[in-house]
């Protein structure tokens, strides 16, 4: 009989060690609040325009009243989990001229909001979302630009993934952003990540969100589901060694944004399978930019969510009516059922990777001109096993998996290692797993 108990607990833990899900993630989904996304929203369209070049001195207009609410409100939420955030501004002056857009020096001012981990408070996900707006001119800065949906919506959603987020306690840490300067040159975001390389976090990755609150497209598509994950193929500082390795082995779509796209993909399937995750093989629209863009140049994973039906009517102009057509993005084009889903689409995967163990750092493969894939990777801290992920060549996810328990290296025997793409991910002990590894190393 003790024997019987001793299998009987073994076979029942072992679906924790590679679970797919976990029940606090549907009470994030669950708590998500489209009445507060409005609220918020609301208020920061009342400060009248948030331009990054506008006033900064008034208490109820401009891009300094806008982002002292916004602290005030991390420091809100800070102080009913126990000051659980560190809240603070994060600054670089940029001198008039430094572009076009620059019509006079400013500080391009962002406000942090830092959610320290229990166990690894230098591993950190971020989640951002845009201060400013402005109209059809980017140098104007004094005419009204309310920016409800662009980019009100995704700070609004940013706020409301701290206020969900911080009654739980996480292995890593988690970053709430608002940043300052998009519209101006993508300038908050760049000083962010010069500010994390001086620092020395470790980043994760993060979750760019712009525009997250628009359901019916200028071509008349109406949907509340479909959003899109944009990611670039390869970090933009891999070495040429690495770029002539690609064309022997592959990797051309499996860069560590690619990778965290993927990730962002299946856990929204997994959790959220009424919505639609597009991932765009693309850094950002054609020919456009954003705020995940200056992450990327500095060597960390980034990628943007963002609806996926557009209005170009409400963005980047001046509130109007023209040949029938009113044109502003004001609050009343903002759908904040949908805003409420892509937040949590975003607070779900910062609770992944914050409740995952790390990745692991290297990944070898090897199986070249045999009948079996092998794969051999680092030990990670905190990992309780490993999956191998592999997929066909053309396929964009990761759609075969093999737990293969608390081992650094397995043989997938029938599986040639030509005709497919290979990765390993870790696993924690709440079966959250952290992004897949594409192969970086291989042996024979």
């Amino acid at each position: 009989m003790k024997k019987f108990s001793m299998l009987l607990v073994a076979l029942l833990s072992i679906p924790m060690l590679y679970s797919q899900t976990d029940l606090r993630i549907y009470d994030i989904i669950n708590n998500v609040s489209a009445e507060r996304i409005e609220k918020d929203v609301t208020t920061l369209v009342n400060f009248g325009t948030r331009h990054t070049l506008s006033d900064t001195i008034s208490k109820t207009r401009g891009i300094g009243a806008a982002r002292r609410w916004i602290k005030s409100e991390f420091e809100k939420i800070s102080s009913e989990c126990s000051d659980c955030l560190d809240v603070f501004y994060q600054k670089n002056l940029v001198p008039k001229g430094d572009n076009a857009r620059i019509v006079h020096d400013v500080w391009v001012v962002n406000v942090v909001a830092v959610q320290k981990g229990t166990k690894y408070p230098n591993r950190y996900i971020i989640m951002s979302g845009d201060i400013d707006s402005r109209v059809s001119d980017p140098a104007n800065f004094t005419s009204d630009s309310p920016g409800a949906n662009d980019n009100a919506s995704g700070m609004a959603g940013t706020i409301e993934a701290a206020r969900v987020l911080s009654k739980y306690k996480f292995e890593s840490s988690i970053i709430y952003v608002g940043l300052s300067g998009e519209e101006q040159g993508l300038y908050g975001g760049k000083g962010l990540a010069e500010y994390a390389k001086e620092k020395g976090w470790d980043v994760v990755g993060i979750l760019n969100n712009d525009m997250i609150g628009n359901i019916t497209g200028v071509d008349g598509v109406v949907s509340n589901v479909d959003f899109r994950i944009f990611s670039e193929p390869v970090p933009p500082t891999e070495t040429e060694q690495e770029r002539n390795a690609r064309r022997f082995y592959g990797g051309e779509v499996d860069g560590i944004s690619r990778q965290l796209a993927r990730y962002v993909y299946t856990t929204t399937k997994t959790y959220m399978p009424e919505m639609n995750p597009m991932m765009v093989y693309r850094l950002d629209r054609f020919g456009r930019g954003g705020h995940h863009r200056p992450f990327n140049d500095a060597g960390f994973a980034g990628i943007r969510i963002m609806e996926a039906h557009e209005n170009y009517t409400q963005q980047h102009q001046d509130i109007r009516v023209e040949d029938g057509i009113a044109y502003g993005d004001k609050l009343e084009h903002v759908n904040f059922g949908y805003a409420k889903k892509l937040t949590a689409v975003n607070a779900i995967n910062l609770a992944s990777i914050a409740w995952a163990p790390a990745a692991p750092t290297t990944v070898e493969i090897g199986g070249i001109v045999e009948p079996n894939a092998k794969l051999r990777w680092s030990k990670v801290d905190g990992a309780v096993g490993y999956k191998i992920y592999w997929r066909d060549t053309t396929s964009p996810t990761w759609d075969n998996a093999r737990f293969v328990g608390n081992v650094t290296e397995f043989v997938l025997k029938g599986i040639v290692l030509d005709n497919s793409f290979f990765g390993v991910a870790a696993i924690g002990k709440d079966g959250h797993e952290s992004p897949v590894v594409f192969p970086n190393k291989i042996f024979r």
